[in-house]
């Protein structure tokens, strides 16, 4: 299929609004940001409680925009403007009005954990056979996965998108917006359970995945995860598993954990059996690579270029790369959030090495834990004297605190443990305190911004 041709008259009609004066003009992409307009770029005018895009609409415009999508009546009208009710309704009406027009399959992830490392995983073993589009970072919410489906204006074979939430309800408008023809769902964790009454709920929520499925759809889901599986249960199309549980579609056995060098394990699916490894660290990224596979499988990709672009696999950038610095110390720059499973599964490559080398984990406050942030953070405070420290250094408020005085409780000297309510303020204390051949796991919700300290280590002993 060739790619849609865009006018304002197009772009009205899908949005259910009356054609602009201009209406023949040709559309380029469309933004939300004025800052990144290039020629022939069509603005869509959001507005948020620090925000309005209707104040650049006027300076848009007279740089070159094809037009731009704004509420009746907060601007001076212009041939190129677009009048709508809601400009955040518009958009994703313009995104769902993409979808439909073209043939691309769309292929829909959800999970607590392990979004992104599976989107990358599967669009890499998709680009194999097809030409495949992504979401652009990560532009996963109701503002970010409308703008990353405008891709699919050039109608690729696939587009893997990633849909991400913190509440009941979103899932299931992306979904909407979406009509994925399959979906992915990788398991369900602790991250966000500040917004949720319990894990069940969280379940719940990320099971809005499974909405307007047909006979038709196909679903990818954890075998491995209880409340995955009892969701899927109903699931009116076909549905693919994943895992080490017997009887899952791609399932693993054997698995060898290398630490720092990643994972190995024998895979057995309806296509025949390998061995597989992956540079991607710890049992969490070895399941979204099952997932990824039995995803590309179902797609026609063959077995044996699955195995050798599984190889060729590297973490998105802060999520688990792997660095050698100076003085031989090893950086894991896991530094782009994180969730209590999430950390477990982390220390779980530290506390590997850890048995050959001095071992060092900076972990930042884990946020949107509610009121069982403290519990949480005290069980990993735990399960990070149990990995083997050497040294403990952990940045936030309270709950980051009640990690620190939970991991000396478990066994770790109060000497090896340091507390600090910034990652600015840690900074300079981690380069100072590490030797050679160290290796130093940083990790820690976006809000902590670890991602200064390992910045500084990079920076110092880059």
């Amino acid at each position: 299929m060739t790619a849609l041709n865009w006018t304002l008259e197009w772009v009205a009609a899908a949005v259910g609004a009356t054609r602009p004066a201009d209406s023949a003009r040709a559309v380029g992409d469309v933004i939300t940001d004025s800052r990144t307009l290039q020629p022939n770029d069509l603005f869509v005018a959001l507005r948020g409680p620090r925000f309005d895009g209707h104040a650049f609409v006027a300076d848009v415009l007279a740089r070159g925009a094809a037009g731009a999508i704004v509420e009746r009546g907060r601007v001076q009208g212009d041939a190129r403007t677009i009048e709508v009710p809601d400009t955040l309704e518009a958009l994703q009406r313009l995104a769902h009005a993409v979808r439909t027009a073209v043939t691309t399959k769309v292929i829909a992830i959800t999970g607590s954990a392990g979004k992104t490392t599976t989107k990358e995983a599967i669009a890499a073993l998709l680009a194999t056979r097809f030409v495949v589009v992504k979401n652009k970072g990560n532009l996963n919410n109701h503002i970010g996965l409308p703008l990353s489906l405008m891709q699919l204006r050039t109608a690729p074979d696939v587009a893997v998108m990633e849909l991400g939430m913190n509440h009941a309800g979103e899932i299931s408008r992306l979904v909407e917006i979406a009509e994925p023809d399959m979906r992915v769902w990788t398991n369900v964790g602790d991250s966000h359970l500040g917004f949720f009454a319990s894990a069940d709920a969280i379940a719940d929520a990320k099971g809005e995945i499974l909405e307007r499925a047909n006979a038709g759809t196909v679903l990818v889901c954890n075998a491995d995860d209880a409340r995955v599986m009892s969701r899927a249960a109903g699931f009116p199309g076909k549905v693919l598993t994943f895992g080490e549980a017997g009887g899952a579609t791609v399932r693993a056995r054997d698995i060898r954990d290398r630490g720092i060098r990643g994972m190995s394990a024998d895979i057995e699916t309806s296509a025949g059996d390998r061995t597989i490894e992956t540079a991607l660290l710890g049992r969490g990224n070895l399941m979204n690579v099952l997932a990824a596979t039995a995803v590309a499988l179902e797609c026609g990709v063959n077995l044996d270029d699955i195995a050798h672009e599984i190889a060729r696999l590297q973490p998105a950038d802060r999520r688990g790369a792997v660095r050698l610095l100076r003085r031989n110390i090893t950086l894991i720059d896991d530094s782009y959030n994180s969730s209590p499973s999430a950390l477990r599964r982390a220390l779980e490559v530290v506390a590997h090495e850890a048995r050959d080398s001095r071992a060092i984990a900076v972990l930042g406050e884990m946020l949107e834990l509610g009121d069982h942030s403290i519990a949480l953070h005290e069980a990993c405070g735990r399960a990070a004297a149990a990995a083997g420290l050497s040294r403990l250094f952990v940045v936030g408020g309270p709950p980051a605190r009640a990690l620190a005085d939970a991991a000396i409780a478990a066994g770790m000297q109060p000497s090896a443990v340091s507390y600090f309510e910034t990652s600015a303020q840690a900074a300079p204390v981690v380069v100072d305190a590490l030797e050679a051949g160290d290796l130093v796991l940083v990790k820690g919700s976006r809000g902590t911004r670890t991602d200064v300290v390992a910045d500084r280590l990079a920076a110092e002993l880059g």
